[in-house]
């Protein structure tokens, strides 16, 4: 019988290594040769302390604004184009000349460029207006009326460029077509004449379109971080969708779950709290991980010797462990902010594997000893 049981513990033994769990270990995710070469493991190991947390704090991602940058001037030309919107004003030095008939004693004639680029003045005819500027406009309009009209004089107002414009669609207070002036127009200045956004800056996120450059951020970081905020050029399409931001808890914790934002910034500290905490029966203080795609950038700052293999990549997969045996681990949480789709994960303690252990062979040396007590 003794040998029995000692067939069935070595089985049970050889089979630990397969019980149930909800997830790795912290030594199968720290592992020596995991920290050492990301290109084994397929990710980072990056320890959150004091040492790195100013870092991590004052990265700026700015991997919206370089898709854009140098890409698009900001504004129209000032050159007129087909759509725009005129008026033209003429005056004469005589009161009873072509256009200076009426109490204002001048006359003012709205115009659209056509689509052949002309727009059509009484006595002057059809005159190219369209990849002319505002002054050049003047002159031909004024230099066709000489010989027709008494010392002519003209002005020529712009009222629509609707030549040069930009589509904002989505979770706007006002969709549609915009015309783009001649001034800079930056971003935030479309999305402003649009009506802002309909829902929380913190939950929308803007995209960008043009031509085939596509490029995704919050809308809030279009504030927080000024560079986002890029120039608009004509014919960009503007996208802005509500899009609550969560995080995923996993593991040793209280409640696993998918937590949704309640504020603009949470950070790793109050995700912990969020869910319950740690389980006290279960969790590695020590084994606290959060799971994400990190911009390269930053992983280039915090692993200069992973420099090489993060090249040609704008974001790769970083695994951040905390340890809150060091009480240094609990200030360190509170400067931590989580993103939109971290995976939250606490490992569960060795001991709980062997509890897990010992309830399984339980019933097994049970039967065994019974079976021993018959036979004696």
């Amino acid at each position: 019988m003794r040998f029995a049981l000692v067939t069935a513990l070595s089985i049970a033994l050889g089979a630990c290594a397969a019980l149930p769990g909800d997830g790795p270990a912290a030594i199968n995710i720290s592992a020596q040769d995991i920290e050492g070469d990301a290109t084994v493991s397929g990710y980072s190991l990056i320890s959150i302390n004091s040492s790195n947390i100013e870092a991590i704090k004052r990265y700026r991602p700015l991997a919206f604004a370089n898709e854009f940058k140098g890409v698009g001037n900001g504004g129209s030309s000032t050159l007129l184009g087909v759509g725009d919107t005129l008026m033209v004003g003429i005056w004469e030095a005589a009161p009873d000349g072509l256009f200076s008939s009426g109490e204002a004693g001048y006359s003012q004639i709205p115009a659209v460029i056509d689509e052949s680029g002309h727009i059509f003045i009484p006595y002057a005819g059809r005159v190219r207006a369209s990849g002319l500027s505002v002054e050049g406009l003047r002159q031909s309009i004024q230099n066709k009326l000489i010989g027709k009209a008494v010392e002519p004089q003209v002005l020529v107002t712009l009222q629509e460029k609707l030549s040069k414009t930009a589509v904002v669609v989505g979770d706007v207070a006002k969709p549609g077509v915009y015309p783009l002036p001649l001034r800079n127009t930056r971003l935030l200045d479309l999305v402003a004449s649009a009506g802002g956004s309909r829902e929380a800056t913190y939950e929308t996120v803007v995209t960008l379109k043009r031509g085939r450059r596509s490029g995704t951020t919050r809308l809030e970081h279009l504030i927080d971080y000024p560079e986002n905020n890029v120039l608009i050029a004509p014919n960009d399409n503007v996208l802005l969708s509500h899009r609550p931001r969560t995080f995923s808890a996993f593991g040793a914790v209280k409640s696993n779950q998918l937590v949704p934002f309640r504020t603009k910034s949470v950070t790793l500290a109050e995700a912990l709290a969020t869910v319950g905490g740690l389980n006290d029966f279960r969790a590695d203080a020590g084994g606290i991980f959060l799971f994400r795609y990190e911009d390269a950038d930053l992983v280039r700052e915090l692993r200069p010797q992973a420099a090489d293999r993060v090249n040609g990549a704008s974001t790769v997969p970083v695994v951040y462990r905390l340890n809150l045996r060091d009480p240094s681990g609990f200030f360190t949480a509170r400067f931590f902010e989580m993103r939109d789709k971290d995976i939250l994960y606490v490992s569960n303690h060795p001991t709980a594997e062997l509890g897990k252990f010992l309830q399984i062979i339980a019933p097994l040396i049970s039967n065994v000893s019974t079976v021993q007590g018959i036979t004696d």
